[in-house]
């Protein structure tokens, strides 16, 4: 038998509960808990005594406290003083003897469940109880702490982990993690988030969508962003091209909505539209009758991307207007769909499709999509009327034949907003060398430009709730971390004994491109060996060159047990690496935002970044940042190695020298907000002000 300690504290008054799962026969252990009503007691006299006005404030039940804040304060140290001490409370086990025939194991495992879920909604009340406590003043980590920690301990969790082996047949990633017999994962709910008085309906019209359809960023971050606003109340729906590749299984409640025609290239083009829900966002999917989005990958497949988007941004359209929708916003995203407030302004506003204000975000301007006059022609607009310097003219083809036009030029000409995904990101366009070719056309724009920091989706990234994982962990119960890292270097093959546990990880998850710093990736898989670290790269290179030369570094470093280099992309292993390593290494030549590094500090990894972008919004060096509490990674400036190998070694030679700092700065990164909740709120703000 197992003694399973579960600590829930409802209104943070001190019930702490033992339950007991049966794991082998014959033995059953007798379930006894100890409420708070001894502790109700007590508070009725403090309260009382409080003479405070306010309303008392229902915590549980018929626990009641009232609005004075040192009193409730002290029955609060009261409580985390009997939770230390037990409470006096005796655990008294019987052993009884039965047969194996009499063990009813299905009635103890449901009645188990039945506990579990209890106590997530004890968890759930006591966090938002001491929520209520912290707004009358002060803070109280110690307590939060007492109420939400794991008690089980980390050799009860390494028991159910089905550890896994470099030899084994099936890869660890594409496998449960944890043991059949294991206890059922008990992951605290997300938090509910309140919702904005006057909901909008908001349409993003993009070419990604995460996971359904995710190459990059762009997918992650429309994906997070449209179901933040969701959550706050409003009507989000996603309109995305109907891949071929995509994996129709992640679609929940897939079904046709309508078949749709759509002129384009002088004639209708058929589609079908279905709709369906991922991950609780509402996606229409609009599939052409033809041979546009067709092949094995999002980009890259055997037809022309740019009339494929030019025909999609129609359809987005028509669709919203046939279906009978009108918006609020619509919000479209690069230049895959930049040609969407075009249409929208010179065409469908005067279709009866006018309620609406339209937003651009750009996530990358490295693409501006590129347009020759009787390729927009295909959508029906006149295209020589927008071959001038106040549309979407590009002054680079002037006098070339044939001139060109930019869509993403367009973008923003016709746009009543613009964001970018990071305030630098947002200054190297209007004010730095980002702005390119483009930047009169930024300068007469630049009022309707915002910077707005992409978030993560907890949801999805948060190694407290991550169920892909063989341990789950948080700032307040760090410990189970090191089941993860022993677990990815043991599946490995990397030295997971003890020196190979006490040996930093640093990790690297990335598209292998130019604007990633691969000659910097590389120089610091060669820099970490030297120091005696151990490195893992997880990243894929669309360029064959690029492929080629990892290849060869791999056989090269083969005989290093410390070194892997996975050269391919997988979601799951993902998760995996980045709870298992120390240190998350992104040297990107420019980011605009970059989500690797907060993923990295939300799993406890520390950064090591190169100053651009997003990643100069979120990582601030331990040693040169001027603001104490924002200290949380390794931060260079330069593009050569030696500022790479300067910022490197700093990270490595405090993860082996000063373990204590090093803990403490693991919890404090994790314990920052790095959600959507922030950037939502600053976009709906901004959505209704366009």
């Amino acid at each position: 038998c197992q003694l399973w300690k579960v600590n829930s504290c409802p209104a943070h008054l001190g019930l702490l509960g033992f339950v007991v799962f049966l794991r082998e026969p014959p033995v059953v252990l007798r379930v006894q808990t100890m409420n708070a009503q001894q502790l109700c007691v007590a508070a009725k006299p403090l309260h009382a005594a409080s003479n405070c006005s306010a309303p008392a404030r229902s915590l549980r039940g018929d626990l009641r406290a009232g609005a004075h804040y040192s009193r409730a304060r002290a029955l609060v140290s009261r409580a985390r003083s009997h939770a230390q001490q037990r409470c006096a409370l005796q655990v008294r086990a019987e052993e009884v003897k039965v047969s194996q025939d009499a063990l009813d194991k299905t009635a103890l495992l449901a009645e188990l469940k039945a506990l579990q879920e209890e106590n997530n909604a004890l968890k759930v009340e006591a966090r938002s109880a001491l929520g209520k406590l912290h707004s009358l003043g002060g803070t109280d980590m110690e307590t939060l702490e007492i109420l939400t920690k794991d008690l089980r301990s980390i050799e009860d969790l390494a028991g159910d982990i089905e550890w896994a082996s470099s030899e084994d047949e099936e890869p660890f990633w594409q496998r449960s993690a944890r043991k059949a017999s294991a206890l059922p994962l008990m992951l605290p709910p997300v938090p509910p988030v309140p919702a904005d008085a006057n909901p909008m309906h908001i349409v993003h019209i993009s070419a990604e969508l995460a996971p359904i359809a995710k190459v990059g960023g762009l997918g992650d971050a429309v994906a997070g962003l449209g179901l933040a606003c969701a959550q706050r109340g409003h009507n989000v729906e996603c309109i995305i091209p109907f891949y071929s590749c995509i994996d129709q299984t992640q679609i929940q409640n897939l079904q046709h909505e309508r078949d749709l025609q759509s002129f384009f290239k002088d004639g209708m083009v058929s589609s079908k539209v279905y709709r369906g829900q991922v991950g609780g966002l509402n996606v229409i999917l609009i599939q052409p009758d033809s041979h546009m989005f067709q092949g094995g990958a999002i980009y890259g497949g055997g037809y022309n991307e740019l009339e494929a988007y030019l025909f999609f941004s129609r359809a987005a359209l028509e669709f919203l207007q046939t279906s009978g929708r009108k918006p609020q916003v619509i919000h479209y995203h690069d230049w895959h769909t930049a040609a969407v407030p075009v249409l929208y302004w010179d065409l469908y506003n005067n279709l009866g499709l006018g309620a609406s204000k339209v937003c651009l975000t750009i996530h990358n301007m490295d693409n501006t999509g590129e347009c020759k006059v009787e390729e927009l022609e295909w959508t029906g607009l006149p295209g020589e009327e927008y071959k001038v310097d106040e549309r979407l003219m590009d002054p680079r083809t002037k006098g070339h034949n044939p001139e060109r036009l930019s869509l993403l030029k367009g973008g923003i000409v016709y746009a009543n907003a613009v964001t970018t995904v990071s305030p630098t990101y947002c200054n190297e366009i209007l004010s730095g060398g980002a702005s390119g070719w483009m930047r009169e056309t930024l300068e007469f724009h630049k009022a309707k430009f915002h910077g707005f920091l992409n978030g993560i989706d907890r949801t999805v990234w948060d190694p407290e709730r991550d169920a892909a994982l063989p341990a789950q962990y948080s700032a307040l119960n760090p410990a189970p971390k090191s089941l993860c890292k022993k677990y990815v270097l043991r599946g490995l093959g990397m030295p997971a004994d003890e020196a190979g546990m006490k040996t930093p990880l640093v990790a690297c998850v990335s598209r292998l491109v130019p604007q990633k710093g691969i000659h910097l990736i590389k120089r610091a898989i060669y820099r970490t060996a030297e120091k005696g670290g151990a490195f893992l790269l997880l990243g894929s290179a669309p360029q064959a060159g690029i492929t080629h030369e990892f290849e060869q570094l791999a056989e090269e470093l083969k005989d290093n047990p410390k070194i892997k280099l996975m050269l391919m992309y997988n979601e799951n292993l993902s998760h995996h690496v980045y709870a298992a390593c120390d240190i998350i290494l992104v040297p990107s030549m420019f980011e605009p935002c970059g989500l690797t590094q907060m993923v990295g500090l939300q799993y406890g990894a520390v950064p090591v970044v190169r100053r651009t972008g997003g990643l100069a919004d979120t990582v601030f060096d331990v040693d040169h940042a001027e603001e104490e509490e924002r200290k949380n990674g390794f931060v260079f400036d330069g593009t050569d190695e030696g500022s790479l190998d300067g910022a490197l070694d700093r990270a490595l030679d405090y993860y082996t020298s000063d373990p204590t700092f090093w803990a403490e700065l693991t919890k404090k990164n994790m314990a920052v907000d790095n959600s959507w909740a922030k950037s939502a709120a600053a976009y709906v703000d901004m959505y209704r002000t366009m």
